[in-house]
């Protein structure tokens, strides 16, 4: 899954080189990032104390966000763009890697064509999208935990102000806790993850073969019983996934005020402004976020454990046989 790309000369220029350049996006995506964290807590200070403050400077912040912001769009753009390109590549060069030693292969694993076709495409796509996020989460950390500790000096509540960084101690804690509570409670995921794909791969190839031969294959019977197994492993899932996502969204939601409840006091005692609070709000929101990256793609991580176990399963065999 991973030598024949970033351990091949053919591939090196890409596979580094590429990779280089979607981090050094990702770094001047995170500095615009930090840039429009700073910009609310002016333009909420304007919006605090309108009398106190023009129209026109209300503009300037309007035409200083677009300055931000439209930049940034820019450079997420081509990033995903030239991202899609690095992880076809990188698709490339797992198919042809796996297509020389699958042809000399005695004995097929059950789905090879399926796992060398549509697992190294899913494969690769979760890996663009979940790569990206991983990597852009690393970058927030950097740029904003510095921030956030610094803004830590606003908490007003018994126990917390006392304790230097207080509010990068509480986004580490929540996002740790959240995330040994979706380990247990989304265990059982994986496992029936995978069951589904074994299931899909049997069905797919019953069809499959009844396109040339309808009259041994793909009878009432064998297509009923096949999938009679596909649902009951697709209602199993529906099940799991129905409590883990209560816990999930619940989850997500309550992080949303755990910045507000933290920092109302000092909104209300005068410690901190308008600005302030809601510049708090975002950095905690990224902080939070880049800590918790693993917990808001569970269910993607979920899909790449059972790809993964497949693809794993599939190169032992075209190793071995």
């Amino acid at each position: 899954m991973f030598s024949s790309f970033f351990k091949s000369k053919k591939w090196a220029f890409w596979a580094y080189g590429g990779l280089l350049v979607i981090i050094i996006s990702l770094i001047f995506q995170t500095r615009l990032n930090v840039a429009i964290n700073d910009w609310y807590k002016d333009f909420y200070d304007i919006m605090q104390n309108v009398k106190e403050h023009s129209v026109d400077e209300f503009w300037e912040q309007i035409y200083r966000f677009l300055l931000i912001a439209m930049p940034y769009v820019i450079i997420a753009t081509i990033t995903t763009f030239f991202a899609s390109h690095w992880v076809f590549r990188w698709r490339e060069a797992m198919t042809f890697g796996y297509l020389n030693k699958w042809r000399e292969c005695e004995y097929d694993i059950e789905g090879s064509s399926q796992r060398m076709q549509e697992d190294v495409y899913r494969f690769a796509k979760i890996t663009e999208t979940l790569g990206l996020q991983v990597l852009k989460a690393l970058m927030i950390l950097i740029a904003f935990i510095p921030v956030l500790w610094g803004l830590s000096s606003g908490v007003d509540l018994p126990y917390l102000r006392d304790i230097p960084g207080s509010l990068v101690w509480i986004a580490l804690a929540v996002s740790i806790g959240g995330l040994i509570v979706s380990w247990f409670v989304g265990i059982k995921l994986p496992k029936l993850e995978y069951n589904i794909q074994k299931s899909e791969a049997a069905f797919r190839k019953e069809l499959v073969y009844a396109e040339d031969d309808k009259i041994n294959y793909a009878s009432f019977e064998s297509v009923l019983s096949l999938f009679t197994g596909l649902r009951f492993n697709y209602y199993r899932l529906f099940l799991h996934y129905g409590y883990f996502n209560v816990w999930l969204i619940s989850f997500s939601q309550f992080m949303v005020i755990v910045p507000f409840i933290i920092m109302g006091n000092g909104l209300f005692s005068g410690v901190i402004t308008l600005g302030v609070l809601i510049q708090v709000s975002n950095a905690f929101s990224q902080v939070r976020s880049s800590f918790s990256v693993f917990i808001d793609n569970w269910t993607t991580i979920t899909e790449l454990r059972s790809i993964h176990k497949r693809l794993d399963e599939f190169e032992k065999n075209i190793k071995f046989n």
